[in-house]
């Protein structure tokens, strides 16, 4: 195309001016080939019915770019999914898999979905009462999907549930969980133990391998009166900061409850709650997967963090919100919202239990009514005890509310 225009100008132009007007015809011929590349021209053909004009495929590749996001986003689920099924054959033979963390990327990324935006979205939808004759088709959908005993339910009628919160939100018999007498602290909540022990280093695992600052997941001490915490120097760690009593340790019990579980969670020891700090965040899955996957997640998490005193001394309990959880209710609690639409990262909200009129804060007994999840979710317990504090447990057994914990 470019050859052509040039000899047209040649031909035109006479021989003793053609040097000084070769710029000219350059730009003439690059603005031509712009222009083609501006507008690409459509390729006909014929069929017996009717012409058929087709774009260059350098065009319909422009135009396409949802399937290429697509397969993408595909490929990339299709390799974690393949991660994590050589990561469970291996454990399966024995062999310790170490944990492969997500890059600050990845969970940037993560961050950026709306999960806030859909866990209201999902609160909502769980308050659309069903009418009388869908409720137990949803319902037994759901108890076959998650495996839910419902003979365990104080109302085993799916009709009675008027939505899916109520739903959710089911009582139990009280025969079906008994609370064991002879230990100290209970399960506060069924679920699976994810992990368990001493807090060394004032990192706490949340799965084997991987960690999170206790700082960080309760905040930094407050300078005042009605806290439970003793009096801070210059130069005391933040584990010295919880521990009151000389001689004791801290430890700490992470229980994942999955969506199947029973969404209540009850006091697991006799304690005083004085405080109430909440840290709005994200709502990010807190599966046992994505707990091996990304470090410090129940500090990236909307969280509700209690913190009292027991007979040995600090002892605290956080409710972790999750994807669909960001509804954490606390009963006597009223003023607590969680899941706001705005909020300040890195923000927390603290309210104190004490009062002139009551000078010690909320009195807990062993197994009595404390909160509830919209949906499953986590708890994480940390306390100090004595150093012959023993726990019963095993990492990823399943527990039930009532159940022992450890003793001393």
């Amino acid at each position: 195309m470019a050859a052509s225009v040039g000899q047209g100008c040649l031909r035109w132009l006479p021989g003793v001016a053609w040097r000084n007007r070769r710029p000219h015809c350059e730009d003439a011929a690059l603005s031509h080939f712009l222009q083609s590349l501006r507008k690409p021209p459509l390729r006909t053909f014929s069929t017996n019915a009717r012409k058929v004009h087709t774009a260059s495929a350098r065009t319909s590749s422009l135009l396409r770019p949802l399937p290429i996001l697509v397969a993408t986003a595909g490929g990339y689920a299709g390799y974690r999914q393949y991660e994590k099924y050589r990561e469970r054959e291996l454990e399966k033979l024995g062999l310790d898999v170490p944990p492969k963390l997500a890059g600050h990327w990845e969970v940037a990324l993560y961050k950026s979905v709306p999960t806030r935006l859909l866990s209201r979205a999902w609160g909502r939808l769980n308050q659309v009462e069903l009418p009388h004759w869908l409720r137990r088709p949803v319902y037994s959908l759901y108890i076959w999907t998650f495996g839910v005993n419902m003979k365990e339910a104080a109302v085993e009628d799916l009709h009675h549930y008027r939505n899916l919160s109520e739903f959710f939100r089911r009582k139990l018999k009280p025969q079906a969980r008994p609370v064991c007498g002879l230990h100290s602290v209970i399960s506060p909540s069924d679920g699976k133990i994810l992990n368990f022990g001493q807090v060394k280093n004032c990192e706490v695992e949340q799965v084997k391998g991987v960690t999170y600052s206790l700082e960080s997941f309760l905040g930094p001490r407050t300078p005042s009166e009605d806290l439970p915490f003793p009096p801070a120097t210059p130069h005391s760690s933040f584990r010295s900061q919880l521990v009151t009593r000389e001689g004791n340790e801290l430890y700490h019990c992470v229980i994942y409850l999955a969506p199947g579980d029973y969404h209540c969670f009850h006091s697991p020891t006799d304690w005083t709650v004085s405080h109430r700090r909440h840290f709005p965040g994200s709502l990010m899955s807190v599966n046992p997967g994505m707990a091996r996957w990304i470090k410090e997640l129940f500090c990236h998490n909307e969280r509700v963090v209690l913190t009292g005193d027991w007979k040995h001394g600090f002892f605290s309990l956080t409710a972790v919100g999750a994807t669909n959880v960001g509804s954490i209710r606390i009963y006597f609690d009223r003023d607590l919202h969680t899941n706001s639409p705005r909020y300040s990262k890195g923000s927390y909200n603290d309210f104190s239990f004490v009062t002139h009129a009551n000078k010690e804060g909320i009195p807990m007994r062993k197994g009595e009514h404390l909160g509830e999840f919209n949906l499953g979710s986590t708890i994480v317990l940390i306390f100090e005890a004595p150093k012959d504090f023993n726990f019963r447990l095993q990492a990823g057994q399943k527990i039930r509310f009532g159940e022992a914990l450890g003793s001393l």
